[in-house]
């Protein structure tokens, strides 16, 4: 932990309203300004840490303890920490886990991410359900300033309302992951944020998986002559993906299997009529039930969005490509977790199946969309 002549170094978190919380350094010093989210996963700080979905966004933790497996170099779901700074309670003093390389301060300050520790994240975190997601900074050493001057400058940063981030996180060149052992299907991933290990469980169903940039076309869709395609989760405002939409719309006219999650199943909604809005905090963390209206099955997933898809639980409707309706919803405020078409191929989920860090109960839904696939190849 950051400290000062033995002593530990101050830090703020300012909030858009007013609200300033007082704590400890931790990770880097400096400055970071992004939407203050909370995120209710007791484990799995390194995966959330690392999901390119949390881009621009300041993650408090609601488990008061973060910090005891360390930094290792196997969890990673992405290159780098995309979190842009990072709220908790008590920091293990000392990481306990046989694969830890480093401390998460460490990695935190070796990547340039400002934190915040000895926040009373409880208070915090029942205010932002209150208020709302917002706007917010973490200030630490020389970037530490008056209320007023922070305030300003948390005031002046830009909204995640009309944030186009897709394209910051997206992979720039195409690249490949292997099927393991016969390649059964090709499938080319629009890259919109996408975790590692997405395509490598793909992978290990026979998939021979083309990660393409968000800026793909359709042509170069069908140039890898993909059985089915994939849209991933990602970062930002949904409303701002006017190409991936109309990319999406492409493949459904060509009825080409397509199965997304996360901000994909937004772009799908989108692509088959449906608005989206943004939600009062969001859903994040990796104990959020989900019900299958046509089974009534209840899942438990892990999920990370702030906007949402329009629409009512077991909703059916028209879309341009025939008749679709909303098949899964979250029991706690009944958001909109899946759409599924029926006069197409197409099908998406809210939530995280690949459950990095999470719960496996959404695993099948990759072995649904090898099925869909198996049916158009017949």
């Amino acid at each position: 932990m950051s400290t000062v002549n033995g002593t530990r170094a101050p830090a703020a978190l300012v909030l858009e309203d007013g609200r300033v919380f007082r704590g400890s350094a931790y990770g880097a010093r400096g400055r970071s300004l992004g939407e203050a989210v909370f995120c209710t996963g007791m484990t799995g700080y390194q995966e959330t840490l690392t999901d390119p979905s949390y881009h621009r966004q300041i993650v408090v933790q609601t488990a008061p303890q973060i910090g005891n497996t360390g930094w290792n170099d196997e969890d990673d779901e992405s290159s780098r920490i995309w979190v842009s700074g990072y709220v908790v309670r008590d920091p293990a003093r000392t990481p306990s886990n046989w694969r830890a390389k480093r401390t998460l301060d460490e990695e935190l300050e070796r990547q340039g991410v400002v934190g915040i520790s000895e926040v009373d994240t409880r208070t915090l975190t029942r205010h932002l359900r209150e208020q709302g997601a917002m706007r917010s900074g973490v200030f630490s050493g020389d970037a530490l300033g008056t209320d007023e001057e922070m305030l300003a400058e948390v005031k002046a940063s830009p909204q995640m309302k009309g944030a186009d981030l897709a394209g910051e996180v997206s992979t720039k060149e195409t690249y490949v992951v292997k099927a393991q052992g016969e390649t059964r299907f090709r499938v080319a991933a629009l890259d919109l944020g996408i975790k590692s290990n997405t395509p490598r469980l793909m992978a290990a169903r026979g998939i021979e998986v083309h990660v393409l940039p968000s800026s793909s076309t359709v042509d170069d869709l069908l140039a890898i002559e993909a059985d089915g395609v994939f849209l991933s989760n990602g970062p930002g405002d949904p409303a701002t993906t006017a190409h991936a939409t109309e990319l999406t719309k492409s493949v459904l006219q060509r009825e080409i299997p397509l199965f997304g999650i996360c901000f994909g199943n937004q772009i799908l909604g989108r692509a088959l009529g449906l608005g989206t809005y943004k939600m009062r905090y969001g859903h994040r963390g990796i104990n959020i039930p989900v019900i299958d209206v046509a089974t009534k099955r209840v899942a438990i997933t892990a999920q990370n969005h702030g906007f949402a898809l329009e629409g009512e639980p077991g909703q059916r409707f028209e879309t341009p490509f025939g008749a679709a309706q909303i098949s899964h919803y979250c029991p706690n405020d009944d958001t909109v977790e899946g759409v599924r078409a029926f006069d197409v191929p197409a099908f998406s989920v809210q939530y995280h199946p690949e459950a990095a860090a999470g719960p496996h109960d959404a695993a099948p839904l990759f072995d649904e969309f090898v099925s869909l696939m198996e049916k158009k190849a017949k």
